[in-house]
């Protein structure tokens, strides 16, 4: 078993060329300067991405890892950032404020702001051209992207919809106790959504009630609820006809959608790690083989699927201690994990052989946790962009060199 330990303290190397030169100012970040009331987008500076190959970024510490620094600034949320998603050239990102602001890549200016007063969002998807978002007051907002419309992204429903309460309420068996005395029906919340997913045409929520919810993206119906775990449940991921969910009772739970055609989810494994702790986030690789947890004790923990490509069981084979302070937040990028923490930095790890975790970089900037992270897809030279939320209420943007897996300095 293998325990990888946190570097001293560093500083942050210096650029020698910032990678996003801006015509308009000679600062490398974005700030908002609009009012909470105010939605239209600030006076943007634009951006020139340009060629990365041809610069120098940051070297090696005296600890051995790379360090880095931030590319970009965005500021404008009034509360702490949750939440981060890809949609197509645009990046969205949603706080704890109840605001979501759009921004368009690659420029990264703020091309709109939506949402307002519609509850803390604490989860935000993407399908096609809606936009999935999940609330502290329990319910699911459905927002449609319309670029003919003045309102760009546009509220056109809320899960459960009123039809599907129409459908339900009338009948007693459809309602469940959620505490003493208090009653609803199986098909709504009765906490705060913590986290969405998506995958094969239907939407997944966990919610701080313990329940995982199924809902179908064509008609906005909710088919299932899974009494998942016996705490609050934390992140969502699905993969290879699999849902996993992460929940504060300590364990990851993998549940079978079934054969094709079915609805119906059954629990197919338990993962087990540390005792006496939340697990926040979980990710998988693309093939499905590898699932990694993020804990509250700071260790990132890997497990591997058994079986040739239906996984029957997983086996813990990697502990691997991330950070000083607990594990927030997780992404994948190929063979790179990064990791996001509530002691304000973000782990870049090289995967290896058998699960294991290789520490090549720290990402220091962030003055408050970082609650979320988000890599885009495609490579930009030879690294690729990575994007993190914090508790500072800012979104900060990185390039992460790939090559930094070559560059590991054993210690």
């Amino acid at each position: 078993m293998v325990f990888l330990t946190m570097a001293p303290p560093m500083q942050e190397a210096v650029l020698s060329t910032p990678l996003l030169s801006s015509a308009t100012a000679s600062s490398s970040s974005i700030s908002s300067t609009s009012s909470e009331a105010d939605d239209s987008p600030p006076a943007s500076h634009r951006f020139e991405l340009l060629d990365v190959t041809k610069y120098e970024f940051p070297s090696k510490t005296l600890s051995g890892f790379q360090t880095y620094k931030s590319l970009a600034v965005l500021s404008g949320h009034v509360g702490s950032v949750s939440c981060l998603a890809l949609c197509g050239e645009f990046i969205l990102s949603a706080s704890q404020g109840k605001d979501i602001i759009v921004w368009q890549q690659p420029d990264l200016r703020q091309f709109t702001k939506f949402g307002q007063g519609d509850g803390s969002v604490k989860g935000l998807v993407t399908v096609s051209n809606k936009v999935f978002t999940a609330h502290q007051d329990s319910r699911i907002r459905v927002w449609k992207v319309s670029r003919s419309s003045e309102n760009v992204f546009k509220l056109v429903d809320t899960l459960p919809t009123t039809k599907d309460y129409l459908g339900k309420f009338m009948k007693q068996s459809n309602y469940v106790h959620t505490r003493r005395h208090h009653k609803r029906l199986w098909i709504e919340h009765a906490d705060g959504i913590s986290c969405l997913a998506v995958y094969d045409g239907l939407i997944y929520s966990g919610s701080w009630d313990k329940t995982l919810k199924v809902w179908r993206i064509s008609d906005l119906k909710c088919l299932e609820s899974i009494k998942a775990h016996d705490d609050a449940i934390n992140s969502l991921i699905a993969c290879k006809r699999i849902v996993y969910s992460a929940s504060a009772d300590g364990k990851i739970k993998a549940w079978s959608s079934g054969k094709e055609g079915k609805t119906s989810h059954s629990l197919k494994g338990i993962l087990e790690g540390h005792k006496d702790i939340s697990l926040n986030s979980v990710i998988v690789s693309e093939d499905g083989k590898w699932v990694y947890g993020g804990g509250s004790d700071g260790f990132v923990m890997g497990w591997e699927g058994q079986g040739n490509g239906d996984f029957v069981s997983w086996k813990l084979v990697s502990e691997t201690k991330a950070h000083h302070m607990a594990v927030l937040c997780m992404c994948l990028m190929g063979e790179f994990l990064c990791s996001g923490s509530a002691d304000k930095s973000i782990g870049i790890w090289k995967r290896e052989a058998y699960g294991k975790l290789c520490k090549v970089g720290v990402i220091n900037g962030h003055e408050g946790p970082v609650k979320c992270l988000q890599a885009a897809p495609c490579n930009v030279g030879s690294g690729f962009l990575l994007y993190s939320g914090g508790l500072d209420k800012s979104i900060r943007v990185w390039w992460v060199p790939k090559n930094s897996a070559k560059q590991e300095d054993q210690q």
